[in-house]
């Protein structure tokens, strides 16, 4: 199956004007620890079973962590999301390129967002938002830190990082950098990973054995990767790689390759890629079933 987007530029997507977030939050000390939270679509409308509270995704946008993109190009898939029922939080970060960006700074701004940002979203929406239904999300680079942030328990207790314990319900990795060390291998992004790390994986094996979701199995949460079958960015096989070594790990993860699509359809909901998008969202909300692994269309 072929799927066909309603733009001719796939790259469209990243310059898109959309409305501006209903609440600009503040979780840190940095001037880049601000996030925008745009809040869902009336009652009635179609969306998730609610309940007592919507569930809030904090979606962490992409970009090679690198100070030339920021949370603006999410616009579009934040906007989308919230009109299909969520909360939707977009937290921007310390990249390189920045004072403080790259290792630690990165790492330490996404764990404080991941762990701040729902309590301060459920204060800041009068209870709209409930704080223990948390999906993390990210597209590219941002996938990394999603799956990295879901996968802290891994971590030794003694790493500032470390949570035992997490609100996160599950991951949804949109053409994720599931593979730290295999970024730096195979020189995504012109060198990025090496950049993000302060050097190779040789040269600071540590580091990457702390950051790298790859080597961070198995994940307490739900993983749904989605990945265009011709993305020439991020390999379609990265994401592949990850499902097969989480499933073997226990996790419960899937993986839908999306044939005919590249590496910016799947943050585009005018794009023929977004049911599924939205279908991986949607599953992490749903009473667990049998972990799968892959999906892939005859």
């Amino acid at each position: 199956m072929t799927l066909q987007g309603v733009t001719t530029d796939p790259r469209e997507i990243l310059t898109r004007p959309t409305p501006p977030p209903e609440l600009v939050l503040t979780y840190g000390p940095h001037k880049e620890n601000i996030a925008d939270l745009r809040l869902p679509a009336p009652a009635g409308s179609a969306g998730p079973d609610r309940g007592p509270g919507v569930p809030l995704v904090v979606l962490l946008h992409g970009g090679f962590w690198r100070a030339a993109y920021d949370r603006a190009h999410t616009g579009p898939l934040a906007s989308a999301l919230a009109l299909a029922g969520y909360a939707v939080c977009v937290p921007e970060y310390r990249r390189t390129g920045q004072a403080g960006g790259g290792w630690p700074g990165t790492f330490d701004d996404v764990a404080a967002a991941v762990d701040t940002l729902p309590g301060l979203a459920a204060e800041a929406a009068a209870g709209l938002v409930d704080p223990t239904l948390v999906l993390l999300a990210g597209h590219s680079a941002g996938g990394h830190l999603a799956l990295w942030a879901a996968s802290r328990n891994r971590l030794p207790a003694g790493v500032a990082w470390h949570r035992s314990v997490s609100s996160v319900r599950g991951v949804v990795a949109l053409a994720a950098v599931s593979d730290l060390a295999a970024c730096a291998e195979q020189d995504l992004g012109r060198g990025a990973a090496v950049l993000l790390m302060g050097g190779a994986p040789e040269r600071y094996p540590g580091r990457y054995a702390q950051a790298d979701p790859a080597r961070l199995l198995p994940v307490p949460a739900r993983v749904r990767l989605v990945h265009g079958e011709l993305d020439d960015v991020v390999p379609c096989g990265m994401s592949l790689e990850y499902a097969e070594r989480a499933a073997r790990a226990g996790c419960d993860v899937a993986c839908d390759v999306l044939p005919g699509c590249g590496h910016f359809e799947v943050i585009d909901p005018l794009s023929g890629a977004w049911p599924r998008v939205l279908s991986a969202f949607r599953s992490l909300i749903q009473p667990s079933g049998p972990p799968a692994s892959v999906l892939r269309d005859p």
